[in-house]
């Protein structure tokens, strides 16, 4: 297991003994838990991420990878598998998952951004775009 996998496993855990939520780094922020689909595997993956609540039901999450140059490996399984669940506090919903244009992306950015600084500080340490996935209810 790499220290990747166990650090999300902790977190994990704690979302889902806590009622979806968390402390340390994350406490306080809105958190929930991705599953995905392996695009090459097939095999569930779950990834927790922050999202940004876009009302009716949608949500917006952020490709960041701590500002990695590449993306994250969750990022290219909903690409190739849009169709995703996600944990938010309780309860599990059904998405289907579509990064947004670049004039849907510039409000949902700049706001994740100005709301958690540390988006910022991503995005300087990166060349690349990151991107911002759209999950609308399905």
């Amino acid at each position: 297991m790499t220290q990747v996998d166990d650090w999300n496993r902790k977190i994990i855990e704690e979302f889902r003994a806590n009622g979806g939520k968390v402390g340390g780094n994350f406490a306080g922020a809105p958190l929930l838990l991705l599953r995905t689909t392996g695009a090459r595997s097939g095999e569930t993956r779950i990834n927790p991420v922050m999202y940004q609540d876009l009302g009716e039901g949608r949500v917006a999450v952020f490709a960041t990878k701590g500002g990695a140059p590449t993306n994250p490996d969750w990022y290219h399984n909903l690409v190739a598998n849009p169709d995703v669940t996600a944990e938010i506090g309780t309860d599990t919903r059904s998405f289907r998952a579509r990064t947004v244009t670049s004039e849907e992306r510039e409000p949902i950015w700049s706001k994740q951004k100005r709301d958690y600084p540390g988006f910022a500080e991503y995005e300087r340490k990166t060349a690349r775009r990151i991107p911002v996935v759209i999950l609308d209810p399905a």
